[in-house]
Protein backbone atom coordinates (compact mmCIF):
# COMPACT_ATOMS: atom_id res chain seq x y z
CA UNK A 1 0.00 0.00 0.00
CA UNK A 2 1.38 3.80 -0.49
CA UNK A 3 0.11 7.03 0.28
CA UNK A 4 -2.87 8.42 -2.19
CA UNK A 5 -3.14 12.25 -2.37
CA UNK A 6 -6.36 12.67 -3.85
CA UNK A 7 -7.74 16.03 -6.35
CA UNK A 8 -10.90 18.40 -5.18
CA UNK A 9 -12.56 19.74 -7.68
CA UNK A 10 -14.40 23.24 -6.64
CA UNK A 11 -17.44 23.02 -8.26
CA UNK A 12 -19.61 25.88 -7.24
CA UNK A 13 -22.62 23.62 -5.37
CA UNK A 14 -19.57 22.46 -3.15
CA UNK A 15 -19.16 22.64 0.55
CA UNK A 16 -16.64 25.09 2.66
CA UNK A 17 -16.87 22.51 5.11
CA UNK A 18 -17.14 18.79 4.88
CA UNK A 19 -14.11 17.93 3.04
CA UNK A 20 -12.20 19.78 4.99
CA UNK A 21 -13.23 18.96 8.22
CA UNK A 22 -13.02 15.58 6.95
CA UNK A 23 -9.48 15.67 6.53
CA UNK A 24 -8.76 18.39 9.67
CA UNK A 25 -7.98 21.62 7.95
CA UNK A 26 -9.24 24.90 8.74
CA UNK A 27 -12.89 25.75 7.69
CA UNK A 28 -14.72 27.19 6.21
CA UNK A 29 -11.96 26.55 3.62
CA UNK A 30 -11.08 29.39 0.90
CA UNK A 31 -13.47 28.58 -1.95
CA UNK A 32 -16.65 25.28 -2.29
CA UNK A 33 -14.92 21.65 -2.18
CA UNK A 34 -17.36 19.57 -3.88
CA UNK A 35 -15.58 16.42 -4.26
CA UNK A 36 -12.21 14.84 -3.55
CA UNK A 37 -11.49 12.39 -6.44
CA UNK A 38 -8.98 8.92 -5.73
CA UNK A 39 -8.69 7.42 -8.37
CA UNK A 40 -7.08 7.22 -12.43
CA UNK A 41 -9.63 9.67 -14.17
CA UNK A 42 -7.30 11.94 -16.49
CA UNK A 43 -9.98 14.79 -15.48
CA UNK A 44 -8.14 15.18 -12.15
CA UNK A 45 -5.63 11.71 -11.25
CA UNK A 46 -4.78 11.44 -7.79
CA UNK A 47 -0.87 10.81 -6.92
CA UNK A 48 1.48 8.98 -5.27
CA UNK A 49 4.94 10.27 -4.03
CA UNK A 50 7.75 8.89 -6.10
CA UNK A 51 11.11 10.23 -4.18
CA UNK A 52 9.44 13.75 -3.10
CA UNK A 53 7.71 13.74 -6.78
CA UNK A 54 4.08 13.48 -7.06
CA UNK A 55 3.38 11.13 -9.53
CA UNK A 56 0.05 10.44 -11.50
CA UNK A 57 -1.78 6.99 -10.95
CA UNK A 58 -2.48 7.54 -14.17
CA UNK A 59 0.80 6.74 -14.98
CA UNK A 60 1.73 4.51 -12.94
CA UNK A 61 -1.02 2.40 -14.64
CA UNK A 62 0.16 2.92 -18.15
CA UNK A 63 3.51 2.22 -17.18
CA UNK A 64 2.92 -0.99 -15.62
CA UNK A 65 -0.54 -1.67 -16.17
CA UNK A 66 -0.38 -6.05 -15.11
CA UNK A 67 1.67 -5.11 -11.83
CA UNK A 68 -0.79 -2.66 -10.73
CA UNK A 69 -4.42 -3.68 -12.34
CA UNK A 70 -3.68 -7.45 -12.96
CA UNK A 71 -4.36 -9.84 -16.13
CA UNK A 72 -7.80 -9.83 -15.56
CA UNK A 73 -8.54 -6.19 -14.83
CA UNK A 74 -6.40 -5.44 -17.87
CA UNK A 75 -7.92 -7.92 -20.18
CA UNK A 76 -11.54 -6.85 -18.89
CA UNK A 77 -11.40 -3.33 -18.68
CA UNK A 78 -8.01 -2.31 -20.35
CA UNK A 79 -5.11 -0.87 -19.10
CA UNK A 80 -6.81 1.86 -16.84
CA UNK A 81 -8.39 1.72 -13.40
CA UNK A 82 -12.08 1.23 -14.01
CA UNK A 83 -13.63 2.90 -10.47
CA UNK A 84 -13.38 6.29 -9.27
CA UNK A 85 -14.13 6.60 -5.49
CA UNK A 86 -14.98 10.43 -4.29
CA UNK A 87 -16.08 12.28 -1.22
CA UNK A 88 -19.10 14.66 -2.62
CA UNK A 89 -20.04 17.49 -0.37
CA UNK A 90 -23.23 19.14 -1.60
CA UNK A 91 -24.44 22.55 0.06
CA UNK A 92 -26.68 23.57 -3.18
CA UNK A 93 -28.15 21.04 -5.78
CA UNK A 94 -26.01 19.70 -8.57
CA UNK A 95 -27.97 19.24 -11.99
CA UNK A 96 -31.05 17.24 -12.90
CA UNK A 97 -28.55 14.61 -14.89
CA UNK A 98 -28.57 11.40 -16.49
CA UNK A 99 -25.58 8.89 -17.55
CA UNK A 100 -25.46 6.68 -20.70
CA UNK A 101 -25.14 2.63 -20.69
CA UNK A 102 -21.81 1.52 -22.44
CA UNK A 103 -23.15 0.87 -25.69
CA UNK A 104 -24.50 4.38 -26.28
CA UNK A 105 -21.26 6.09 -23.92
CA UNK A 106 -18.81 4.08 -26.90
CA UNK A 107 -21.35 5.68 -30.22
CA UNK A 108 -21.85 8.71 -28.43
CA UNK A 109 -17.92 9.28 -28.06
CA UNK A 110 -16.80 8.30 -31.78
CA UNK A 111 -19.50 10.77 -32.71
CA UNK A 112 -19.13 13.38 -30.30
CA UNK A 113 -15.36 14.78 -31.73
CA UNK A 114 -15.83 18.19 -29.58
CA UNK A 115 -16.51 16.54 -26.63
CA UNK A 116 -19.75 18.35 -25.73
CA UNK A 117 -21.63 15.63 -24.13
CA UNK A 118 -19.65 12.41 -23.77
CA UNK A 119 -16.14 13.44 -22.64
CA UNK A 120 -15.01 9.22 -22.30
CA UNK A 121 -16.25 6.40 -24.04
CA UNK A 122 -17.29 4.44 -21.15
CA UNK A 123 -20.69 4.34 -19.19
CA UNK A 124 -20.56 5.74 -15.49
CA UNK A 125 -23.61 4.10 -13.51
CA UNK A 126 -22.66 5.29 -10.09
CA UNK A 127 -23.40 4.33 -6.04
CA UNK A 128 -23.35 6.85 -3.21
CA UNK A 129 -23.37 5.64 0.54
CA UNK A 130 -24.58 8.71 2.93
CA UNK A 131 -21.73 9.80 5.58
CA UNK A 132 -24.51 12.60 6.56
CA UNK A 133 -28.14 12.91 6.07
CA UNK A 134 -28.42 13.55 2.25
CA UNK A 135 -31.43 14.34 -0.02
CA UNK A 136 -31.57 13.16 -3.32
CA UNK A 137 -33.97 13.14 -6.59
CA UNK A 138 -33.68 9.71 -8.06
CA UNK A 139 -35.11 8.04 -10.89
CA UNK A 140 -38.99 8.45 -12.39
CA UNK A 141 -41.68 7.93 -9.46
CA UNK A 142 -45.25 6.46 -10.46
CA UNK A 143 -46.61 8.92 -13.25
CA UNK A 144 -50.00 8.81 -11.44
CA UNK A 145 -48.12 10.59 -8.64
CA UNK A 146 -46.37 13.00 -10.62
CA UNK A 147 -49.79 14.42 -12.16
CA UNK A 148 -51.92 14.52 -9.50
CA UNK A 149 -48.91 17.15 -8.26
CA UNK A 150 -49.03 19.31 -11.11
CA UNK A 151 -52.41 19.26 -11.63
CA UNK A 152 -52.62 20.43 -8.17
CA UNK A 153 -50.78 23.93 -8.96
CA UNK A 154 -53.84 24.56 -10.71
CA UNK A 155 -51.57 25.84 -13.31
CA UNK A 156 -53.50 25.54 -17.30
CA UNK A 157 -50.41 25.38 -19.24
CA UNK A 158 -49.32 22.34 -17.49
CA UNK A 159 -52.73 20.60 -18.73
CA UNK A 160 -50.58 18.69 -22.06
CA UNK A 161 -47.84 17.56 -19.22
CA UNK A 162 -50.30 16.25 -17.28
CA UNK A 163 -52.52 14.82 -19.30
CA UNK A 164 -48.93 12.69 -20.53
CA UNK A 165 -48.42 12.04 -17.20
CA UNK A 166 -52.21 10.14 -16.71
CA UNK A 167 -51.28 8.17 -19.21
CA UNK A 168 -48.65 5.71 -17.39
CA UNK A 169 -45.09 5.50 -17.90
CA UNK A 170 -45.77 5.57 -21.39
CA UNK A 171 -46.09 9.19 -21.18
CA UNK A 172 -42.76 9.58 -19.18
CA UNK A 173 -40.86 10.65 -22.30
CA UNK A 174 -43.66 13.27 -23.82
CA UNK A 175 -44.22 14.83 -20.25
CA UNK A 176 -40.16 15.65 -20.17
CA UNK A 177 -39.99 16.74 -23.29
CA UNK A 178 -42.51 19.08 -23.15
CA UNK A 179 -41.00 20.49 -20.16
CA UNK A 180 -37.52 20.83 -21.21
CA UNK A 181 -38.39 22.40 -24.87
CA UNK A 182 -40.60 25.04 -23.03
CA UNK A 183 -40.33 28.43 -25.03
CA UNK A 184 -37.53 30.31 -22.94
CA UNK A 185 -39.24 33.29 -23.42
CA UNK A 186 -42.50 31.97 -21.18
CA UNK A 187 -39.96 29.53 -18.71
CA UNK A 188 -39.64 32.24 -15.51
CA UNK A 189 -43.96 32.72 -16.00
CA UNK A 190 -44.09 29.24 -15.81
CA UNK A 191 -42.58 29.07 -12.65
CA UNK A 192 -43.68 31.85 -10.90
CA UNK A 193 -47.23 30.70 -11.26
CA UNK A 194 -46.50 27.42 -9.67
CA UNK A 195 -44.77 29.15 -6.90
CA UNK A 196 -47.81 31.38 -6.61
CA UNK A 197 -50.02 28.58 -6.23
CA UNK A 198 -51.74 28.64 -3.55
CA UNK A 199 -50.78 24.53 -2.36
CA UNK A 200 -49.35 23.11 0.16
CA UNK A 201 -47.42 19.92 0.50
CA UNK A 202 -44.05 18.15 -0.07
CA UNK A 203 -43.74 18.83 -3.60
CA UNK A 204 -44.76 22.50 -3.38
CA UNK A 205 -42.09 22.90 -0.93
CA UNK A 206 -39.37 21.13 -3.14
CA UNK A 207 -40.34 23.21 -6.12
CA UNK A 208 -40.16 26.17 -4.04
CA UNK A 209 -36.56 25.72 -2.60
CA UNK A 210 -35.05 24.66 -6.02
CA UNK A 211 -36.85 28.04 -7.74
CA UNK A 212 -34.81 29.76 -5.36
CA UNK A 213 -32.24 29.10 -7.49
CA UNK A 214 -33.19 28.35 -10.96
CA UNK A 215 -36.56 30.91 -11.51
CA UNK A 216 -37.04 30.03 -14.86
CA UNK A 217 -35.67 26.26 -15.45
CA UNK A 218 -38.43 23.89 -16.06
CA UNK A 219 -36.00 21.29 -14.54
CA UNK A 220 -38.39 22.56 -11.07
CA UNK A 221 -40.56 21.25 -12.81
CA UNK A 222 -39.20 18.09 -13.92
CA UNK A 223 -37.84 17.71 -10.09
CA UNK A 224 -41.53 16.89 -9.34
CA UNK A 225 -41.71 13.21 -11.72
CA UNK A 226 -38.53 11.90 -9.83
CA UNK A 227 -38.72 10.28 -6.38
CA UNK A 228 -37.23 12.71 -3.24
CA UNK A 229 -35.59 10.63 -1.36
CA UNK A 230 -33.72 11.65 2.31
CA UNK A 231 -31.07 8.66 2.98
CA UNK A 232 -30.04 8.46 6.86
CA UNK A 233 -25.94 7.77 7.06
CA UNK A 234 -24.74 4.04 5.65
CA UNK A 235 -27.87 3.99 3.65
CA UNK A 236 -27.15 4.20 -0.61
CA UNK A 237 -28.36 5.38 -3.67
CA UNK A 238 -27.72 3.59 -7.00
CA UNK A 239 -28.21 5.24 -10.20
CA UNK A 240 -28.06 2.80 -13.34
CA UNK A 241 -27.56 4.24 -17.08
CA UNK A 242 -30.82 5.96 -18.35
CA UNK A 243 -31.84 7.09 -14.97
CA UNK A 244 -32.63 11.21 -14.40
CA UNK A 245 -31.24 12.12 -10.76
CA UNK A 246 -29.91 15.45 -8.60
CA UNK A 247 -28.21 15.06 -5.69
CA UNK A 248 -29.53 17.92 -3.53
CA UNK A 249 -27.47 18.33 0.02
CA UNK A 250 -25.38 16.08 2.41
CA UNK A 251 -22.18 14.37 2.54
CA UNK A 252 -21.22 10.66 0.74
CA UNK A 253 -18.75 8.55 -0.29
CA UNK A 254 -19.76 7.33 -3.91
CA UNK A 255 -17.96 5.23 -6.43
CA UNK A 256 -18.58 5.19 -10.33
CA UNK A 257 -17.55 3.87 -13.37
CA UNK A 258 -14.02 5.69 -14.02
CA UNK A 259 -16.03 8.07 -16.20
CA UNK A 260 -16.97 11.60 -16.51
CA UNK A 261 -19.85 11.35 -19.54
CA UNK A 262 -22.81 13.40 -17.83
CA UNK A 263 -26.10 14.88 -19.81
CA UNK A 264 -27.91 17.16 -18.22
CA UNK A 265 -31.87 18.39 -18.24
CA UNK A 266 -31.94 21.63 -16.07
CA UNK A 267 -31.59 22.91 -12.19
CA UNK A 268 -27.94 24.20 -13.98
CA UNK A 269 -26.70 27.08 -16.07
CA UNK A 270 -24.68 24.63 -18.00
CA UNK A 271 -25.94 23.51 -21.67
CA UNK A 272 -28.88 21.13 -21.57
CA UNK A 273 -29.35 18.82 -24.70
CA UNK A 274 -33.07 17.81 -24.37
CA UNK A 275 -32.52 15.77 -27.79
CA UNK A 276 -29.58 13.61 -26.50
CA UNK A 277 -30.85 13.42 -22.91
CA UNK A 278 -34.12 12.37 -24.25
CA UNK A 279 -32.24 9.10 -26.03
CA UNK A 280 -30.42 8.12 -23.45
CA UNK A 281 -33.10 8.48 -20.72
CA UNK A 282 -34.95 5.02 -19.43
CA UNK A 283 -38.43 6.30 -18.95
CA UNK A 284 -39.31 3.43 -16.19
CA UNK A 285 -40.43 3.88 -13.15
CA UNK A 286 -37.07 2.95 -10.81
CA UNK A 287 -39.02 0.73 -7.63
CA UNK A 288 -36.57 1.28 -4.84
CA UNK A 289 -33.60 3.52 -5.35
CA UNK A 290 -32.33 3.16 -1.80
CA UNK A 291 -29.83 0.23 -1.31
CA UNK A 292 -29.27 -0.95 2.53
CA UNK A 293 -25.84 -2.33 3.46
CA UNK A 294 -25.56 -5.89 3.64
CA UNK A 295 -23.39 -7.24 6.03
CA UNK A 296 -20.28 -9.74 4.71
CA UNK A 297 -18.47 -10.45 7.72
CA UNK A 298 -17.59 -8.48 11.30
CA UNK A 299 -17.80 -5.26 10.96
CA UNK A 300 -17.82 -5.31 7.11
CA UNK A 301 -20.74 -4.40 4.78
CA UNK A 302 -21.21 -3.68 1.50
CA UNK A 303 -23.96 -2.58 -0.78
CA UNK A 304 -24.32 -4.94 -4.10
CA UNK A 305 -24.52 -3.54 -7.35
CA UNK A 306 -25.21 -5.64 -10.81
CA UNK A 307 -21.88 -4.73 -12.56
CA UNK A 308 -18.21 -6.06 -12.68
CA UNK A 309 -16.58 -2.10 -12.70
CA UNK A 310 -16.80 -1.60 -8.82
CA UNK A 311 -17.34 -2.73 -5.21
CA UNK A 312 -17.52 -0.43 -2.10
CA UNK A 313 -16.94 -2.27 1.33
CA UNK A 314 -17.30 -0.44 4.86
CA UNK A 315 -15.04 -1.58 7.40
CA UNK A 316 -15.20 -0.47 11.14
CA UNK A 317 -12.60 -1.98 12.67
CA UNK A 318 -12.37 -1.97 16.61
CA UNK A 319 -9.00 -3.27 17.49
CA UNK A 320 -7.31 -6.61 18.04
CA UNK A 321 -6.45 -8.49 15.89
CA UNK A 322 -8.17 -6.27 12.78
CA UNK A 323 -9.99 -7.37 9.87
CA UNK A 324 -8.73 -9.06 7.32
CA UNK A 325 -10.61 -8.49 3.60
CA UNK A 326 -9.44 -11.08 0.69
CA UNK A 327 -10.52 -8.66 -1.79
CA UNK A 328 -8.85 -8.57 -5.56
CA UNK A 329 -6.73 -5.81 -6.07
CA UNK A 330 -6.28 -2.63 -7.35
CA UNK A 331 -7.54 -1.30 -3.94
CA UNK A 332 -8.06 2.20 -2.91
CA UNK A 333 -8.93 2.16 0.82
CA UNK A 334 -10.05 6.02 2.36
CA UNK A 335 -10.37 6.31 5.93
CA UNK A 336 -13.50 7.83 7.15
CA UNK A 337 -12.03 7.92 10.84
CA UNK A 338 -9.84 7.08 13.68
CA UNK A 339 -6.10 5.78 12.92
CA UNK A 340 -5.87 2.40 10.90
CA UNK A 341 -2.53 0.67 9.75
CA UNK A 342 -3.59 -0.89 6.33
CA UNK A 343 -0.87 -3.53 5.03
CA UNK A 344 -1.36 -5.89 1.95
CA UNK A 345 1.82 -7.84 1.90
CA UNK A 346 3.76 -5.56 -0.47
CA UNK A 347 3.63 -2.22 1.90
CA UNK A 348 1.94 -0.70 4.98
CA UNK A 349 0.62 2.82 5.63
CA UNK A 350 -0.84 4.15 8.78
CA UNK A 351 -4.17 6.42 7.60
CA UNK A 352 -5.94 9.28 9.82
CA UNK A 353 -9.15 10.94 8.40
CA UNK A 354 -9.44 12.17 5.37
CA UNK A 355 -5.81 10.26 3.60
CA UNK A 356 -6.21 7.46 1.45
CA UNK A 357 -4.00 4.83 0.06
CA UNK A 358 -3.97 2.43 -2.83
CA UNK A 359 -2.49 -0.74 -3.41
CA UNK A 360 -1.89 -3.05 -6.36
CA UNK A 361 -3.17 -6.30 -7.82
CA UNK A 362 0.06 -7.91 -6.68
CA UNK A 363 -0.58 -7.34 -2.90
CA UNK A 364 -2.18 -9.93 -0.63
CA UNK A 365 -5.49 -9.42 1.20
CA UNK A 366 -5.98 -6.50 2.79
CA UNK A 367 -5.31 -6.12 7.10
CA UNK A 368 -6.82 -3.04 8.54
CA UNK A 369 -5.51 -2.66 12.22
CA UNK A 370 -6.35 0.10 14.92
CA UNK A 371 -9.39 1.77 15.81
CA UNK A 372 -11.66 3.55 12.61
CA UNK A 373 -13.60 3.29 9.71
CA UNK A 374 -12.71 2.59 6.38
CA UNK A 375 -14.25 2.73 3.17
CA UNK A 376 -12.87 -0.01 0.60
CA UNK A 377 -12.80 0.88 -3.26
CA UNK A 378 -12.43 -2.64 -5.59
CA UNK A 379 -12.97 -3.78 -8.87
CA UNK A 380 -16.27 -5.99 -8.83
CA UNK A 381 -14.51 -8.38 -10.91
CA UNK A 382 -15.03 -11.87 -8.78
Amino acid sequence: MELLQGRIRDYAWGSRTAIAELQGRPVPSDGPEAELWLGAHPGAPATVDRDGTAVSLTELLLAEPAHWLGERVVGRFGTRLPFLLKVLAADAPLSLQAHPDAEQARVGHAADTERVNYVDPYHKPELLVALSEFEALCGFREPAESAAALAAFGVPALEPVVAALRTGPAGLREAVRLLLSWPAAERAGLVAAVLTAEVAGPDAVLARSLAVDYPADPGVLVALLLHHVRLAPGEAIWMPAGNLHAYLRGTGVEIMAASDNVLRGGLTPKRVDVDELLRVLRFEVLDEPVVAPVPVAPGVVTWPVPVDDFALHRVEVAGGPGVRLALPGPRVVLCRAGKLAVDDGVGAVVLGPGQAAVGTAAGGPLVLGGEGEAYVATCGLR
